[in-house]
C-alpha cells in the first residue's frame, strides 16, 4: 500500500456500508460511511475516495456523479454494485469512475484496485476539481453568452456565430466580452480551455 486513503463508503443499504468500511479498515485505510450522496453533500469531503452504489432507482453512477459535480465534490470515485452488467460497467466508467467493482466486496480486489489507485488519487482529484471550478464559471453565463462560448469552442469567428445566431457581428463582439468577463479568461484560448475542462456536451446543433 502506498499511502492510507479515506474512503468515503455511499450505499442505502448498512450492511454493505459497514462491510466496505470493515474492509478499509483491514486493508490500512481510514473510512467514512454515508447512506446517500445527499447525505455525503451535507458535509463535502474535500480528500479521499469515493466509493459510490451505482443504483439504476436512483439514476446510478452518473446521476451520483453529476450531484457531486453540482455540490462542489471533486474526488474520484469507484462504482460498486451486484452483478453489474457490461453496458452498466461501461457507462459508469465513462461516466468517471475509475474502476466498477461487484458486490460483495472482495478485500483482495479492493486491496489491488487501491494500491493500483493511490498514485491516480491526488492527480484525479485535481482534474474533477478544475472540472467543478470551470463548471461554476460558466453556470454564471447568459444563454446567449453560453451559445457564443459553444460556437468559440468550435473554432467559429465572431462573423461565422453570428451568422449560425442571426445577429450581428457586433453584438457578438458584445456576448463575448461579457463572457470573457464572466469566466474571468484573457483570452478566447483559455475560455475555451474552461469549456473543455468542464466537460460539459456542446449542445450546438449542425
Amino acid at each position: 500500500m502506498e499511502k492510507r486513503l479515506i474512503l468515503h463508503c455511499v450505499d442505502a443499504d448498512v450492511r454493505v456500508r459497514a462491510e466496505l468500511a470493515r474492509t478499509g479498515f483491514a486493508l490500512g485505510h481510514h473510512a467514512e460511511v454515508y447512506s446517500s450522496i445527499s447525505e455525503l453533500c451535507e458535509r463535502p469531503p474535500r480528500e479521499g475516495l469515493l466509493v459510490v452504489r451505482d443504483n439504476p432507482r436512483d439514476g446510478g453512477f452518473i446521476a451520483a456523479s453529476e450531484t457531486l459535480v453540482m455540490n462542489g465534490v471533486w474526488l474520484p470515485a469507484i462504482a460498486t454494485d451486484l452483478a453489474p452488467s457490461t453496458g452498466r460497467i461501461v457507462s459508469a466508467m465513462k461516466a468517471g469512475a475509475l474502476d466498477y467493482l461487484p458486490l460483495p466486496i472482495d478485500r483482495q480486489r479492493l486491496g489491488a484496485t487501491l494500491d493500483r489507485l493511490g498514485g491516480e488519487v491526488q492527480r484525479e482529484s485535481a482534474l474533477r476539481r478544475r472540472k467543478v471550478e470551470a463548471r461554476g464559471r460558466i453556470s454564471q453565463l447568459s444563454n446567449r453568452e453560453r451559445e457564443v462560448l459553444d460556437w468559440l469552442s468550435e473554432g467559429s469567428s465572431n462573423k461565422a456565430i453570428a451568422r449560425q445566431l442571426c445577429i450581428s457581428p457586433r453584438t457578438v463582439e458584445i456576448h463575448r466580452a461579457n463572457m470573457m468577463h464572466k469566466l474571468g479568461a484573457r483570452h478566447a484560448a483559455e475560455a475555451v480551455r474552461l469549456r473543455l475542462e468542464a466537460q460539459i456536451e456542446p449542445p450546438v446543433a449542425y
